[in-house]
């Protein structure tokens, strides 16, 4: 869950209030102000609440790039079927995940905190492990998570960007469990993907944003969680399992997917 913090005009006081109280409780650095490290790839910005987040700079959304392509690369090498079809599986992944991430900027619906039903660009990362497997799928959807971090970036502490961007997209890569299942394996393998993204969606959104249920009338961190981000990942779960199970698009996806991997 990946959230844009805007100022309250009505409750300006107790927007402040939980900035500090979040800020200093459940905050951990990124890194150590003034290294190297912190200079080179992240910048610092404080916002009019006192609210600190980090950017990447230049230098880090190349070292983002560097590193999306080399796991890219290395999971293509690692876990492809055979060595001949290498080529052919990054080509074909390197297209699901661009789709995935062009859809994305496609938002049917937008929540005023992060977070969007877009035109199923979950499900173009699903692709993935339908057709290669689990590992191609999860080296797929880490390379994605690493893109949403670059386009859609929100970091506050290292465990929140692991947990929205690492973690939470990467699930998505699960698909690959059913990539064998001769039954409705990408229905199963999507179904299982989106359920590992809204895990790691609804841990964000209770440990590192709970503290902001009250104000949008709920009483638990939890529940607001999972309302929060059910309202949109499982909304375009809903709308992308219908699309898919139509015969002819059904039958279609099967004949890409023995096109992919033959």
């Amino acid at each position: 869950m990946t959230q844009t913090l805007e100022p309250d005009p009505d409750n300006a006081g107790a927007g402040k209030q939980h900035m500090t109280r979040y800020f200093t409780c459940l905050e951990t650095p990124l890194l150590i102000e003034g290294g190297i490290f912190m200079s080179t790839f992240v910048t610092k910005t404080v916002d009019e609440w006192g609210g600190i987040t980090y950017m990447p700079t230049t230098a880090g959304y190349t070292a983002l790039v560097i590193i999306m392509l080399a796991v890219f690369l290395a999971g293509v090498a690692i876990f492809g079927y055979h060595k001949k079809f290498s080529a052919k599986q990054m080509a074909f992944s390197a297209l699901a995940v661009a789709l995935g991430t062009v859809t994305f900027f496609i938002q049917v619906i937008h929540m005023p905190m992060g977070g969007a039903v877009t035109l199923l660009s979950m499900f173009f990362v699903t692709l993935v492990g339908y057709w290669y497997g689990l590992g191609a799928g999860l080296t797929a959807a880490f390379a994605y998570g690493l893109i949403q971090m670059m386009i859609d970036p929100y970091i506050i502490s290292v465990p929140q960007l692991l947990t929205d961007y690492v973690f939470s997209f990467t699930a998505l890569g699960l698909s690959g469990v059913f990539a064998n299942s001769k039954k409705n394996g990408l229905t199963k393998g999507y179904l299982l993907g989106v359920a590992g993204r809204f895990f790691f969606a609804f841990l964000s959104g209770w440990i590192f944003f709970g503290m902001y249920a009250s104000d949008y009338g709920f009483k638990s961190g939890v529940i607001y969680s999972l309302a929060y981000n059910a309202a949109y990942i499982l909304t375009e779960m809903v709308i992308t399992l219908i699309i898919i199970n139509i015969p002819p698009v059904k039958k279609a996806l099967t004949r890409v997917k023995r096109y992919a991997t033959e």
